[in-house]
């Protein structure tokens, strides 16, 4: 074996060698968790941009997202449209209710239960008055564009021949289903929804390519078990009321009141605060 025979041997040994240590490398970054300090300096970074975003920005996107929202209606109404009246109907159904959430969160729009997180961390590193009002006007606006966006799909449904009346009537029925617990019952079933799809935002930073199955799986659980979720439920609420199956001040005090309070209770408290105070506590992980 020549001199340059050799030299090209040892070559590609080292080339052969680094491959494989880059490739284990790899491995060990997807195989490694990343930490929930991480997963909160991730959330925070994208709080503090939020927060630094002009109103009239916040409010497109969240019309979008308000807009957007109809979709799970839309889909959910639809299968349920054109399936028999069983008690499994909603374990298939509930699978449209995702899809809305899925467009919302992929899409990068403003959806008001998202933020009952991610603002509130950079408020709870900074209690000040300024950072307060910050974060008042974030909310505000979001959840005005959001429920402007739900009130316009509301009165296009039920004003425009674009669904069929068997779908008319799944969307009713929707309505009705989420609505007729009352006030207590709706306000709990937010906080649920609002624990819930917070704790969806803090799974997201290290799920990786599985993020889209998180949506599906957290918002399904949402659907099946009827936790109120103030914006999706904005949707079903004001079609059943431009349809004049219920009054505008039964569905506002009724769903979207109560809902509102529990979405924020269960985001703020039993997500938000208690996982700052995880990290605040400075404990070593596991």
């Amino acid at each position: 074996m020549s001199k340059k025979d050799v030299a090209e041997w040892h070559k590609e040994q080292y080339m052969t060698d680094t491959r494989h240590s880059n490739k284990e490398e790899e491995e060990k970054k997807i195989d490694r968790s990343p930490s929930a300090k991480a997963i909160h300096d991730v959330i925070f970074e994208e709080a503090e941009s939020e927060l630094a975003r002009p109103s009239a920005n916040l409010f497109w996107s969240g019309l979008a997202a308000g807009l957007s929202m109809g979709f799970s209606m839309f889909t959910e109404g639809m299968l349920e449209s054109y399936m028999p009246e069983e008690n499994w109907t909603i374990l298939v159904s509930s699978f449209g209710y995702s899809v809305g959430f899925v467009i919302v969160i992929l899409g990068k729009q403003q959806l008001f239960t998202e933020n009952t997180l991610t603002p509130i961390l950079p408020l709870l590193h900074d209690k000040t008055l300024k950072k307060f009002w910050n974060v008042m006007r974030l909310w505000g606006v979001v959840l005005f564009a959001n429920l402007l966006g739900a009130l316009i799909v509301g009165l296009v449904t039920a004003h425009t021949p674009a669904f069929t009346p068997n779908e008319l009537k799944a969307f009713a029925k929707i309505g009705h289903t989420a609505l007729e617990p009352g006030f207590a019952t709706v306000l709990l079933r937010g906080i649920f929804a609002g624990w819930l799809i917070a704790l969806m935002v803090w799974l997201l930073p290290s799920a990786g390519k599985a993020r889209i199955l998180i949506i599906i799986l957290i918002t399904y659980v949402v659907g099946i078990g009827h936790f109120s979720h103030v914006i999706a439920g904005a949707v079903e609420m004001f079609t059943l009321a431009a349809m004049e199956e219920r009054s505008w001040g039964d569905v506002i005090i009724y769903y979207i009141i109560p809902s509102l309070i529990g979405n924020i209770l269960g985001g703020v408290i039993l997500v938000a605060a208690i996982n700052h105070a995880q990290i605040k506590s400075g404990k070593k992980e596991v």
